[in-house]
C-alpha cells in the first residue's frame, strides 16, 4: 500500500493539471447527472419483519383508505367563539368542498358528521378535519401540498382575528433539511485552523479544495441514486457534515507531513511522494475504519439506516481517494512554496534541572512547547491523570442512562413550522394522543357479525390503561378486514406510547382465542416505535462488533495486545461521554435555548448507532497518528541503545511522539469539531443531536481521551506497551501504516550498488510455511539475459524460492526484481514475471508457452523435471528461443533436480550466462511451548515491534551466484 500511494504522489505531484481537471470533470459529469435524474428524497421511514410494517402491508391491500398518509386542518376559534357556530362552520363546510376535490384525496372527515365522534373539542372551541391521501406520504405532489397549503391560508382568511387554522399530520411530520449559512461558519473556522497550523494562507486552502470537491461529488452521486433507491433528506447532510469533516482532516495530514520535510530540506516532489506513502497509508487505513463503521449500520437491519451507512461511507471513501491524489496534485502547484512564514522566536524558559551550559557553567535556557509542557506533566502523575479522566467522563455519562429513542416527528420541528403549531395546538384541545392514533387490524373473514365483532374489540381496547378512547371500530366495505383506531392518553414519542403498544400486542394470543381474529398492532407511530426499539436492540451487538473490530485493527497495527484494550476502553468512554452531553441537553433541557433546540424529549432513534459508528473511525485516527509515533520514536531509541529495554525509555518514546504530532491531531479536532458544531444551531430537528453528539465525542476523544489518558495509561504500562504473544503474532496480517515499505525503499535506494544492472539480485532471503522455515539466508543474481537454475534436496525449498522471487509468496530479507524491491512491489512483479508450475501438471509445454507468452522480462519455470525427454524437450527449447527472440535479455529461473539437463536445455534455447544455486534446507528446531506469561518476545525490540519487517541486506555466508 505505501508504495503503491509513493508512486501515485509523485505521479500526481508530475502531473497536478491532469488530476485537478480529472476531479473536475468527474464532479461535472456527477453534478450534471444529478440535475437530470434525481428524483428527491424519500422521508417514509419503514421496517420489514415487523409486526406494524405487517398491519400497514395489509391495510393497504383490503383497507387502502385507512393505510396511506393523513393530514389534518386543526381550526380553532378565537376567544367566545364555536366552531359548531357560523361563520366558523360554513367556512369549515366550504373548506371541506375544496379538500374533497384535491388530486390523491381518499376521503375528508367532516368533524360535524353524526357519524363522526371526537374531532370537535370538549368546549367547542377547536375542530379537525382529516384527510386520508392514496399511498405514502412520497406519493402525495408537491402540487397537491401546496393547494391543500392555499386552501388553509383561505379558511383562516375567512375567518374572524383571533381564530387560527393550522396544517399538520403525518403528511407534514417530516422537515426536510437544508444547508445553511450557520454551517459555512464551519469551513471558515477550519480554514483560520488551517492558516495557523500552516503559518501560510495558500497552503491552508488546498485541504479546503480537497474537501469541498470529495463533498460535491459525493453528494452529486448521492442525488443520483435518488432515481433508483428510497434515500430520506438527512442522508446528503450527514454525508456533508463527514465529508467535510473527514476530507479537511485527511488532506491535513498530508500536507502537514509534506510541509515538515520540505523545512527539513527535502526536494518537494520527493517529499510529496513521501507524505502520501506514509502519512497517506495512515489516511487510507483511518478511512477504512470509517468506512467498515458505517457499513456496519446495517446490523439494524433497517433499509433507510443501511442507505444512510452506505451513502456516508461513499463520502468518506470519496475523501480518502481526493486525499491521496488531488493533494499531491495541488501541492505540485505550489512547488517549494510551502514552508511558510517563520515562526516568532518564543523567549526560551529557564529549566533548573537543565545540565549546565559548557561555556558558562549556568543551566541552560531550554524551549518547551505547550504540548511538551502538557504531555511531561501527565507522564510524571500517571495514576492521577487515569483515575481523573476515568472518573470525570464517567460522571458526564450518567445523564445516559435516562436517554430515550423515538423518530421525528412534527413535535420536534421549530414552533415557526406550521407543522410544529399543529402539534401543539392538537395536543392543547384533544391531547397528546391526537397527534398518534394507533391502528389494530385483522382478518375478520370467519365472524358471522363483523358490526358486533368490531364493537366488542372496541370494548376491549378501550378498557386498557394508556387508552383515551377509541376513535374508530370498523369493518371495510367487503367484511373480511376490521381496523380500531384508538387515541393513546400519551404524546406519539412518550415511553408511555410505546408501553401501550407492548401492552395491546401482549393481549393478541387472548383475543385470538376468544374472537378468532389475529390483531396487529400497526399506524405511522407504531411504526416509529418499532424501528425504536429495533436500533436500542442493534446497540448492544453493533457496539460489540465496533469495539472488537477496533481491538483487531490496532492489534494489527500496533502488534500490541495493550495499546488496542487501552484504544478500545478510551472509545467506550467518548461514547459514553457524549450520551450523557445529549441527553442533558435534549432531555433535561441544560443549554437548550442556547443551542436552539425546539422542543426537549426522546432523541432521534438512530443518532446512538450512527454516532458510534462515526466516532469509532474518527477516534480510531487520533489513536493511530498519535500513538504509530510514539512506536516509532521507541523503536528507534531500542536500537539506538542496542536492544535495550526500559521504562524510563517507554515514557520517553511516549513523551516524544506525542510531542511530535500533537499540532496535526489538535488542528485535526479543532477542526473537526468546528465542522459538526456549525450543524448544531440551525440544523435539522434529526441532524442536530448527530451534530452535537459527533462535536462533544470529537472534542472529549481527542483532548481528553487521545492527548490526556493515553499517554498516562502508557506511561503506566511502559515498554509493556508492545508486548503481544508469539502466535498471535504469527497470525495476525500487517498493515504497513507507517509507510515502512517506503522508507526502506529509501534505504535501499543504491542497493545492491547504484545504478545496478542486475535483474534478479537476492541477499539473506528467507521463506516461511507458517512455523516451518523453507529457505534460509539465500542469495542470488542474475544479470538481464541470464539464467538460474535452482537446486535443492526438498524440492519445495526451491519452489518457495522461486515463488517468492516473482511476488508469489512472502519473503523476508532483502530481493530486487526487475528493478522491484521485494517486499513490498510484489503486485508490480507478480504482473510482470511470468510463472509455469510444471510440477503435477497435466499439460506443462502448454503451461510454460503460456508463462511465456506476452514477453514477460522475468520467468520462472518450477519443476523442470516435468518435461520428458524428447518432444517436450523439444518443445520447451523452441519455446524458450521464441521468448528470447521477442523480449532481448529474457531471465529465466528454473527449479529442477536434474541440473545438468536443465543446463543442456537452457543451451541449446541460446543461453550463455547460467547459473546455479543450491538452496539448503534449514534444520528444525526443536519446539518448545511457550511458558504462559513469558517474556522472551520481547528479547528483541525489532521482531516486537516489527515482527515481518524486512531484514536489511547482510555480508551472507549463503553463496552468491552472478550469471
Amino acid at each position: 500500500m505505501s508504495t503503491l500511494l509513493y508512486a501515485l504522489g509523485r505521479w500526481s505531484y508530475r502531473h497536478s493539471w491532469r488530476v485537478l481537471i480529472a476531479w473536475l470533470l468527474l464532479l461535472g459529469i456527477a453534478g450534471g447527472s444529478a440535475a437530470v435524474f434525481m428524483k428527491g428524497t424519500d422521508n417514509s421511514f419503514s421496517i420489514p419483519g415487523t409486526e406494524a410494517q405487517a398491519g400497514l402491508e395489509q391495510l393497504s391491500r383490503s383497507f387502502p383508505q385507512a393505510s396511506g398518509t393523513s393530514a389534518q386542518l386543526v381550526i380553532v376559534a378565537d376567544d367566545g367563539g364555536r366552531v359548531d357556530q357560523a361563520p366558523y362552520s360554513t367556512a369549515i363546510e366550504d373548506a371541506i368542498g375544496q379538500l374533497e376535490n384535491l388530486d390523491g384525496v381518499l376521503a375528508v372527515t367532516d368533524p360535524f358528521d353524526e357519524m363522526v365522534t371526537g374531532l370537535v373539542s370538549e368546549d367547542d372551541d377547536a375542530a379537525i378535519v382529516r384527510l386520508q391521501f392514496d399511498g405514502q406520504a412520497t406519493d402525495v405532489s408537491a402540487e397537491t401540498k401546496d393547494q391543500l397549503r392555499d386552501i388553509s391560508a383561505e379558511l383562516e382568511d375567512s375567518l374572524p382575528a383571533g381564530a387560527q387554522v393550522a396544517i399538520g399530520g403525518d403528511l407534514f411530520s417530516q422537515s426536510v433539511p437544508a444547508v445553511s449559512l450557520i454551517e459555512a461558519v464551519g469551513v471558515l473556522v477550519a480554514l483560520f485552523v488551517l492558516i495557523i497550523t500552516f503559518r501560510s494562507i495558500a497552503v491552508a486552502w488546498f485541504p479546503l479544495i480537497s474537501a469541498i470537491i470529495g463533498v460535491g461529488l459525493a453528494i452529486s452521486l448521492i442525488l443520483v441514486s435518488t432515481a433508483f433507491a428510497s434515500i430520506s433528506s438527512t442522508t446528503p447532510l450527514l454525508a456533508i457534515m463527514l465529508g467535510l469533516a473527514v476530507g479537511i482532516d485527511y488532506a491535513l495530514f498530508i500536507v502537514a507531513r509534506h510541509q515538515d520535510q520540505v523545512r527539513d530540506g527535502v526536494d518537494p516532489e520527493e517529499s510529496v511522494a513521501r507524505a502520501t506513502g506514509t502519512a497517506g497509508s495512515a489516511v487510507v487505513f483511518a478511512g477504512v475504519t470509517v468506512l467498515i463503521a458505517l457499513i456496519g449500520l446495517s446490523f439494524a437491519g433497517i433499509p433507510f439506516l443501511t442507505t444512510m451507512g452506505i451513502a456516508a461511507s461513499v463520502a468518506v471513501a470519496i475523501a480518502v481517494l481526493v486525499a491521496v491524489s488531488l493533494t499531491p496534485a495541488l501541492l505540485g502547484f505550489s512547488k517549494g512554496r510551502v514552508v511558510g512564514w517563520k515562526r516568532r522566536p518564543r523567549r526560551a524558559a529557564r529549566r533548573s534541572d537543565a545540565a549546565p551550559d559548557a561555556t558558562e557553567g549556568t543551566p541552560a535556557r531550554v524551549r518547551r512547547g505547550f504540548a511538551d509542557r502538557w504531555v511531561t506533566g501527565v507522564t510524571r502523575h500517571p495514576v492521577i491523570t487515569t483515575v481523573a479522566v476515568v472518573a470525570g467522563l464517567g460522571a458526564l455519562a450518567l445523564p445516559a442512562t435516562t436517554l430515550t429513542l423515538a423518530l421525528p416527528n412534527a413535535g420536534m420541528q421549530p414552533t415557526s413550522s406550521e407543522a410544529r403549531q399543529a402539534y401543539d395546538l392538537t395536543s392543547e384541545y384533544f391531547g397528546p394522543g391526537f397527534n398518534g392514533p394507533l391502528i389494530l387490524t385483522g382478518t375478520i373473514v370467519t365472524s358471522t357479525d363483523p358490526l358486533g365483532l368490531m364493537q366488542d374489540l372496541a370494548d376491549e381496547v378501550e378498557s386498557i390503561p394508556g387508552v383515551e378512547e377509541v376513535a374508530l371500530a370498523t369493518p371495510n366495505e367487503t367484511a373480511d378486514t376490521g381496523i380500531v383506531q384508538l387515541i393513546p392518553t400519551t404524546a406519539p414519542d412518550d415511553p408511555a406510547t410505546a408501553d401501550l403498544v407492548r401492552e395491546l400486542r401482549s393481549h393478541h394470543d387472548e383475543w385470538l382465542e376468544q374472537y378468532g381474529v389475529d390483531l396487529k398492532v400497526t399506524g405511522f407511530t407504531a411504526v416509529a416505535i418499532d424501528i425504536s426499539d429495533r436500533l436500542g436492540e442493534a446497540l448492544v451487538p453493533f457496539a460489540i462488533f465496533v469495539v472488537g473490530l477496533s481491538l483487531i485493527l490496532l492489534m494489527v497495527v500496533f502488534r500490541s495486545i495493550w495499546v488496542p484494550i487501552k484504544a478500545a476502553v478510551g472509545y467506550l468512554l467518548s461514547v459514553a461521554a457524549a450520551f450523557g452531553v445529549i441527553a442533558l441537553v435534549f432531555e433535561q433541557g441544560v443549554g437548550a435555548d442556547l443551542l436552539h433546540v425546539a422542543k426537549t424529549g426522546p432523541i432521534i432513534s438512530f443518532m446512538p448507532i450512527i454516532l458510534m459508528g462515526v466516532l469509532f473511525g474518527l477516534a480510531m485516527d487520533y489513536e493511530v497518528f498519535l500513538v504509530s509515533r510514539m512506536r516509532e520514536d521507541y523503536v528507534h531509541k531500542v536500537r539506538a541503545l542496542g536492544g535495550l529495554h526500559d521504562r524510563e525509555i517507554a515514557v520517553g518514546a511516549v513523551r516524544s511522539g506525542f510531542t511530535a504530532s500533537a499540532r496535526v491531531v489538535t488542528a485535526a479536532a479543532v477542526i473537526m469539531f468546528s465542522v459538526f458544531a456549525a450543524f448544531i444551531p440551525e440544523g435539522d430537528t434529526a441532524i442536530k443531536p448527530i451534530a452535537l453528539g459527533l462535536a462533544v465525542g470529537i472534542a472529549i476523544d481527542a483532548f481528553v481521551v487521545r492527548m490526556t489518558l493515553v499517554p498516562a495509561v502508557m506511561a503506566l504500562l511502559g515498554d509493556k506497551a508492545w508486548w503481544m504473544p508469539r502466535w498471535l503474532d504469527r497470525i495476525l496480517p500487517h498493515f504497513d501504516i507507517e509507510g515502512e515499505a517506503v522508507e526502506r525503499e529509501l534505504a535501499l535506494t543504491d542497493w545492491p550498488e547504484p545504478n545496478s544492472t542486475a535483474a534478479v539480485v537476492a541477499e539473506g532471503v528467507r521463506v516461511s510455511a507458517g512455523p516451518t522455515t523453507l529457505v534460509e539466508d539465500a542469495a542470488v543474481r542474475v544479470e538481464p539475459g541470464g539464467a538460474l537454475i535452482v537446486t535443492s534436496e526438498d524440492p519445495r525449498s526451491a519452489r518457495a524460492l522461486l515463488l517468492a522471487l516473482a511476488g508469489r509468496a512472502p519473503l523476508e530479507g532483502a530481493a530486487r526484481v526487475g528493478g522491484h524491491l521485494l517486499p513490498g512491489r510484489e503486485a508490480w512483479v507478480r504482473a510482470h514475471v511470468g510463472v509455469a508450475l510444471l510440477d503435477g501438471s497435466t499439460q506443462p509445454l502448454r503451461d510454460l508457452r503460456r508463462a511465456l507468452s506476452g514477453r514477460p522480462r522475468i520467468v520462472v519455470v518450477e519443476g523442470l523435471d516435468a518435461l520428458t525427454p524428447g518432444s517436450a524437450l523439444e518443445g520447451a527449447s523452441v519455446a524458450l528461443r521464441d521468448a528470447a527472440a521477442n523480449a532481448p535479455g529474457l531471465v529465466v529461473l528454473v527449479s529442477t533436480t536434474r541440473p545438468d539437463a536443465a543446463r543442456a536445455l537452457l543451451v541449446d534455447a541460446g543461453w550463455t550466462e547460467i547459473g546455479e544455486v543450491d538452496v539448503t534446507v534449514p534444520e528444525a528446531a526443536p519446539s518448545e511451548p511457550e511458558p504462559a506469561g513469558s517474556t522472551a518476545d520481547t528479547d528483541d525490540p525489532e521482531s516486537l515491534l516489527f515482527p515481518r519487517r524486512d531484514a536489511a541486506p547482510t555480508d551472507a555466508s549463503a553463496t552468491e551466484v552472478h550469471a
